[in-house]
Formats: structure tokens, C-alpha cells, sequence
């Protein structure tokens, strides 16, 4: 049993590098200025909205990579500890960029998220009134 689950959550992480690896064609092929992995995140989330691929399929491994992101910035710290010369020319409008975009992630993801559930108990009240 415990090498099915290792298998399967095996084929998710190749389905998934598959879709990053989709999202590198793309860019390099049609020239968008938009990062790779960023792109195979909106083919995985078109497939996903379109039901072309389901959430199950993905799930297990999706959950393993979450749980574990922290391991995924220390390469890149590491990388940017070698950017002292980048960071003393460039250091307060790097600063300015990522408080701007972090302070603009709060407030669009905390918009969406009261948006989305606004509609849920919008529907769950309409559901009620006529179920009851």
C-alpha cells in the first residue's frame, strides 16, 4: 500500500513539472514576458477551471510541496547573499518594489477572499430561503 501512495504521489509531481515545463515552451516560443513557472501555473489553472485535469490528480503532491515551501527559499537566499554589489546600487528601490507588492498582495488577495465569501453566503442564504 505505502509504495501505491508513493507512486502516486510520484506521477503528481511529474504532471505537475509538466505543466512548469509547458509554461517554459510557451514563453520561450511566443515571447511573452512573463516568467516560465508563472506561466505553467496559468496553464495548471486554466486545466484545473476547465476540468481538463482534476484536483485529485494533483492534490497529494500539491500538499507535499506546500507543507515543505520553506525549503524552496533557502536556494534563493543563499543565491542573493552573492548580490551585495546588485543590492548596494539598487537596495531602497528594491525595498520601495517589494513593500509596494506585498502591501498590494494583501489587499487584493484579503478583496478576493471577502469577495468569495460574500458570494458563498450570498448563495448559501438564496439556497436556504428556498429550501426551507
Amino acid at each position: 500500500m505505502l509504495i501505491g501512495k508513493y507512486f502516486i504521489i510520484l506521477l503528481q509531481l511529474c504532471m505537475l513539472m509538466i505543466m512548469n515545463k509547458v509554461g517554459f515552451l510557451i514563453v520561450q516560443f511566443t515571447h511573452i514576458p512573463i516568467p516560465g513557472n508563472v506561466m505553467g501555473m496559468l496553464v495548471l489553472f486554466f486545466l484545473l477551471c476547465t476540468k481538463l485535469v482534476r484536483i485529485n490528480w494533483i492534490e497529494h503532491a500539491s500538499s507535499i510541496l506546500i507543507n515543505h515551501l520553506s525549503f524552496f527559499f533557502i536556494p534563493i537566499s543563499v543565491g542573493l547573499m552573492t548580490l551585495e554589489a546588485v543590492f548596494m546600487k539598487s537596495g531602497i528601490a528594491i525595498i520601495i518594489v517589494l513593500m509596494i507588492s506585498t502591501v498590494l498582495g494583501i489587499i487584493i488577495s484579503g478583496s478576493l477572499s471577502q469577495a468569495l465569501l460574500m458570494r458563498k453566503e450570498a448563495i448559501q442564504s438564496e439556497y436556504h430561503r428556498h429550501h426551507l
